[in-house]
């Protein structure tokens, strides 16, 4: 070969020798619920990033409900969008989302280092559909110093929050203090609403995927939470309350009790809270005598199927749903782990001492309805409950309807 050419050659490959990258960057983009601390989620990337030299993860944000994040979800599933890689879904979803081709499984995954609830929810026909994020249950916040103020013991029961609400009322005389404030808006957060006193009772609302609805147990249900609308316990236009809109309640001292979820209580310690250092946090009352029931909740993490990185991301998600990320979350974004251990932390429990009495709450916590037909239940106990709440039905023309068309989806 002319040496002249072979020069020139070389130094061609030379030079894209130089101009190529050693290895290739991986583009990586999650989604993260709004309220589920994504500034504290970004420090754990920033590490997993320092760790995979090459690997870069973007997070995008959305949503202030779990209906609002999977509307969003669902349309970017359904046009097999490639932008999104790995999707922080509501413990109600992954299930639906297996079912429908959106997300893949990962194979070989051991998921008995998990608390139980969260590996049922995420195998679907022995396949691992998804892995958990953080656990989570509904709970009880109360205003610590109003309570010791009137001598008052943190309730067990509705009717004892009722009394409590009415004789703190009584003795603050502050019209804007609200007695309870709860999900009456026709968001998922209504499921659970009329949930917790259906089960107080000691019913099921589906067994073995069939409808165990109990006509008498619903009306109890629903006239518990009207009751505490007509009597004053609860805010008028409570039926336009959503999950945020009970933290921010309760967080600006405007709330005596609260129904969330943990997410609420890193806000309720922030500089901003007018309620800092006087929260209390504990089991939701039960409806009588009946037991006390708490709705399960917890967000998985599911990898796209229509992700270009399928390996990278499933790395990802092994990685932030470990042990060390679980107990990290705890104690810094307060969210519950999902593995048994990580409740006697040393750290979490410096952090955010109640966690110590969480496990036991989120280990009997009920899952909401089992069943592939899952977001058309959901659909008509919120909207019921909502009607109900806002006056436009009564709670026993509420159960029937709630009956009657349960029975059409549930066939």
């Amino acid at each position: 070969m002319n040496t002249r050419i072979l020069a020139g050659a070389l130094a061609t490959a030379a030079m894209l020798a130089f101009a190529a990258p050693a290895f290739a960057d991986t583009d990586l983009k999650i989604f993260v619920s709004s309220q589920h601390q994504p500034d504290v989620w970004r420090k754990v990337l920033d590490k997993y990033e320092a760790e995979n030299p090459g690997v870069k993860v973007a997070i995008e944000t959305g949503g202030n409900t779990s209906e609002a994040q999977a509307q969003y979800l669902n349309t970017v599933m359904s046009a097999k969008d490639t932008n999104l890689d790995v999707l922080m879904l509501d413990v109600i979803r992954p299930a639906q989302y297996a079912a429908a081709g959106w997300t893949s499984a990962f194979e070989g995954k051991d998921m008995s280092v998990y608390l139980p609830a969260y590996v049922e929810a995420n195998t679907v026909d022995g396949k691992v559909v998804a892995l958990p994020a953080f656990a989570d249950a509904m709970f009880l916040y109360y205003r610590k110093d109003l309570l010791d103020k009137y001598g008052i013991t943190p309730p067990k029961t509705w009717d004892e929050l009722a009394a409590a609400a009415k004789k703190v009322a009584e003795g603050e005389k502050n019209p804007d203090l609200q007695g309870l404030s709860f999900q009456g808006k026709a968001i998922e957060g209504a499921v659970c609403t009329f949930l917790l006193p259906y089960w107080s009772q000691g019913k099921n609302l589906v067994e073995n995927g069939k409808l165990t609805f109990d006509h008498d147990a619903a009306v109890t249900a629903l006239s518990l939470w009207k009751g505490f609308v007509d009597d004053g316990t609860a805010k008028k236009n409570i039926a336009e309350v959503a999950t945020d809109d009970t933290r921010k309640e309760f967080q600006a001292g405007s709330a005596l009790f609260a129904v969330n979820w943990s997410y609420a209580w890193t806000h309720f310690q922030g500089a901003e809270s007018a309620v800092k250092g006087n929260v209390g946090v504990t089991r939701l009352p039960a409806l009588g005598s009946g037991e006390q029931a708490s709705c399960l909740g917890g967000w998985e993490w599911g990898v796209s199927a229509y992700s270009t990185h399928q390996d990278e991301a499933k790395k990802l998600v092994e990685y932030l749903s470990s042990e060390d990320v679980s107990v990290f979350m705890a104690a810094n974004g307060s969210l519950l782990p999902t593995y048994a251990d990580a409740y006697k932390n040393d750290e979490v429990l410096k952090a955010v001492p109640w966690f110590a009495d969480a496990l036991q709450v989120v280990e009997t916590a009920k899952a909401r309805p089992v069943t592939p037909r899952y977001n058309e239940v959901s659909e008509v106990i919120r909207t019921t409950v909502n009607a109900v709440l806002a006056g436009v039905t009564t709670p026993e023309d509420g159960a029937s309807q709630i009956e009657a068309r349960l029975k059409r989806i549930l066939r």
